[in-house]
């Protein structure tokens, strides 16, 4: 099992800082001057990626009124799946001129397709890498038809059990995937921080062997940094401008500053994991001296026997540790000795 992928030369997975990807999703609002913008932003707030989606409303769902078609609850209740589809999508003619700024601007770009076409085009357009959303991760061949490309992929694993999930993770491999990773999600738009049971990512690094992390829709970034100390090396965020800008993903995405600093506070994290060490810290030599330690408190002269009353444990930190209060009790001093002066082992007998 491989717990590190690369996508474009920047490795990911244990023992590296968490990659962060921005969602774009339809928070571009069928503008492509906003879709410039977010990558833009993205660029300027941190994150290492910038992700689109590639379908058609007609590659993704029917045209019909049926009750079948039609969402009911949530932020899109009433609205057929065609009519949002045809809303939120990213017009294929857009893909090459975003692929194109986001290299000129300097950040990592690719997609999550939703069917074999759009693979096509992102073949085309030579991505990096696939992920696959939830709502996909039990399209094994839609997985396979990625994975043949043997690019890097990325599997969300939104509403799979673990039979689901293996099935997902074997399908890529079989059809000659080497760079996989898994992210932990629940598809809740948004989703409560109580529903995320982050103590499932730890063991689905375990279960599957592969670079894990998290793709997470609660509302602020408090679950993705704690999911850090669980082992996420992946964070992947809605991301827009304006979270009142009144598109289809617009209220549980990050604005800029919220995007800036969930960079800065997972890699925060993430540093702060270090490991297993039980020494003495860098940032505390300069505070030893304020430990606590024995001195004398009263003059004593040459051949006195210690008692209990003759000596304290004090800050600061120069005399002999505490613990060897007892043993010194009952010694004989072989120097006179002022008050205050820490206690050592040269001047007992």
């Amino acid at each position: 099992m491989k717990k590190q992928i690369k996508i474009n030369d920047r490795l990911i997975g244990y023992g590296v800082s968490p990659y962060i990807i921005a969602e774009m999703s339809a928070n571009h609002n069928g503008d492509i001057n906003a879709a410039y913008s977010i990558i833009e932003a993205a660029k300027s707030s941190g994150a290492d990626a910038v992700k689109i989606q590639t379908y058609r409303p007609d590659t993704i769902t029917l045209k019909s009124q049926k009750e079948d078609f039609v969402v009911k609850g949530g932020l899109w209740d009433g609205r057929t799946l065609y009519d949002l589809y045809e809303e939120a999508h990213t017009p294929w003619d857009w893909h090459k001129p975003l692929f194109d700024h986001a290299r000129r601007v300097g950040i990592t770009i690719f997609s999550s397709p939703f069917d074999t076409t759009a693979i096509d085009l992102l073949e085309d357009l030579d991505a990096p890498a696939y992920k696959i959303a939830s709502f996909e991760a039990i399209d094994l061949p839609l997985i396979r038809y990625a994975a043949s490309t043997g690019k890097p992929m990325i599997i969300s694993t939104g509403m799979a059990d673990q039979t689901e999930i293996a099935e997902a993770v074997d399908a890529a491999k079989s059809a000659g995937c080497t760079d996989l990773a898994i992210l932990h999600c629940v598809s809740g738009y948004p989703a409560p921080a109580e529903d995320y049971n982050l103590k499932t990512i730890p063991d689905m690094i375990d279960r599957f062997g592969l670079a894990t992390g998290l793709s997470d829709h609660t509302l602020d970034n408090t679950t993705a940094i704690a999911s850090v100390v669980l082992g996420a090396s992946i964070i992947e965020k809605h991301f827009t401008l304006d979270r009142n800008g009144g598109g289809p993903d617009d209220s549980f995405s990050l604005e800029p500053a919220e995007m800036a600093a969930l960079c800065r506070d997972t890699k925060t994290a993430w540093a702060a994991l270090g490991q297993v060490d039980y020494g003495r810290k860098s940032s505390e030599q300069g505070n030893v001296q304020f430990r606590r330690s024995l001195y004398f408190v009263r003059d004593m002269a040459a051949g006195e026997t210690i008692t209990p009353d003759c000596i304290r444990s004090v800050r600061p930190g120069y005399g002999l540790p505490p613990k060897y209060f007892d043993s010194i009790v009952g010694q004989t001093i072989i120097e006179d000795i002022s008050k205050n002066t820490p206690v050592k082992m040269r001047v007992i007998k």
